[in-house]
């Protein structure tokens, strides 16, 4: 992150936090600390979801989306506006996993050379890379991580030839609160002239995201975790030389056209990288909740994240028997712990009973992190900017509670 961010974070959150509650009917039902899994969505998101599901089933699937064509092209400019891109660059697609696979795959990669990744990749992506060296024979690089756990950019200077051919890495991790320093390495893969993707799944929704200052080739996210949006969304930008450079694994009518028996043509903008069927509904959800993140303003919301944050570690630290698991210099809205003599599903159990949501991160999704620290799991609570600070204390004393402390 930029020295900006930082700064920026120490500032007074100015947010209006009853507004945005009152503006998510969950507030009312649970406790909301799995926004790392998916969040609560504003009721506007929400409604223009079901509104348009409903006006399908009234007039047909292709009328209503002929109708609303223009509410899903401002999909693309919300998104847009969001990362610092050109319209040109975003890519729609059901799901970030599958936004990341059409960029991952897409990049031509041959036997020999190198792909180098970061100690907590995420288990799909890393998955990939098993097997694009199985079928090409490309090689792993993991970059260590420094004594803050973060990627150590120096390290990853030092394993720098010219045999990297991409640098993937995920922005914050699925299994703590840790922030890479991802401009650093945008600015390594550019003087390496190798490609770089980025997984920022868990950071676009909760902090500001800048493409151009991230220099990243391709980044994909996700509409249901910190962005508030519906499940079953996702996109992809691409920079202009990605475009220039990568065609997509597998094309439809939606990515080219075919001009001529034996012929076709791409794309040029990053639709190459879609599919022709989609989830019109979702598609416009995922645009209103993107344009509801920037009216509120995602330097406000990363200073309100960071502090509920902040405030969640330091009352979960003072309970006897917690171990706060978080590591890195810049941490996240997400807080990863352990209890002592309950397993994490217990506890994640016990606080559902009493309607507070929390998740469970097991090895299986940070295989090479969490085997390196001997942690089989660990519970994530992850808030977000419509959390207030009686909730954060009411599950810091359910916790305390199980522990027999409350």
């Amino acid at each position: 992150m930029s020295a900006g961010i930082t700064a920026a974070a120490q500032a007074a959150p100015d947010i209006d936090v009853l507004a945005v509650r009152a503006d998510t009917p969950g507030c009312k039902q649970v406790l909301h600390f799995n926004n790392a899994g998916a969040a609560l969505p504003p009721r506007a998101v929400t409604d223009a979801v079901l509104q348009y599901t409903a006006r399908e089933a009234l007039i047909g699937g292709y009328e209503a989306a002929e109708a609303a064509v223009g509410e899903m092209q401002s999909t693309y400019d919300a998104l847009a506006t969001l990362l610092g891109a050109g319209r040109h660059q975003i890519a729609l697609i059901e799901n970030a996993t599958r936004a990341w696979d059409m960029a991952f795959y897409g990049i031509p990669l041959a036997r020999g050379e190198r792909i180098l990744t970061c100690r907590s990749e995420y288990a799909s992506n890393y998955l990939a890379y098993l097997q694009v060296r199985r079928h090409r024979g490309v090689r792993i690089g993991v970059i260590p991580d420094n004594e803050y756990g973060e990627l150590d950019v120096a390290a990853a200077a030092r394993l720098m030839d010219k045999d990297v051919k991409l640098i993937a890495i995920t922005h914050v991790p699925t299994n703590g609160g840790l922030v890479n320093p991802v401009e650093a390495i945008g600015q390594l893969a550019r003087s390496a002239g190798c490609y770089y993707l980025l997984d920022a799944c868990q950071s676009v929704g909760q902090m500001p995201v800048d493409v151009a200052a991230i220099g990243c080739d391709f980044l994909s996210s996700t509409g249901r975790k910190f962005l508030r949006g519906p499940r079953g969304t996702g996109f992809l930008y691409a920079s202009e030389r990605a475009l220039s450079e990568v065609e997509p694994p597998f094309i439809d009518g939606r990515a080219a056209i075919w001009t001529g028996t034996d012929a076709f043509e791409l794309r040029s903008d990053a639709r190459r990288f879609e599919n022709w069927e989609f989830n019109c509904a979702t598609r416009i959800g995922l645009g209103l909740a993107a344009r509801y993140a920037a009216s509120i303003g995602l330097e406000s919301i990363w200073q309100r994240v960071q502090s509920l944050a902040r405030r969640l570690r330091a009352r979960l630290t003072e309970i006897p028997g917690v171990t706060v698991c978080d590591r890195g210099r810049i941490q996240c809205g997400i807080v990863s712990f352990l209890c002592q003599g309950i397993g994490p599903e217990a506890v994640k159990a016990a606080l559902a009973r009493k309607r507070i949501n929390v998740s469970v991160s097991d090895a299986a999704w940070t295989r090479i992190d969490m085997d390196a620290r001997g942690i089989p799991a660990l519970v994530r609570a992850s808030v977000h900017y419509y959390n207030s600070e009686e909730e954060v204390d009411a599950c810091a004393a359910a916790v305390a509670a199980l522990l027999g402390g409350g």
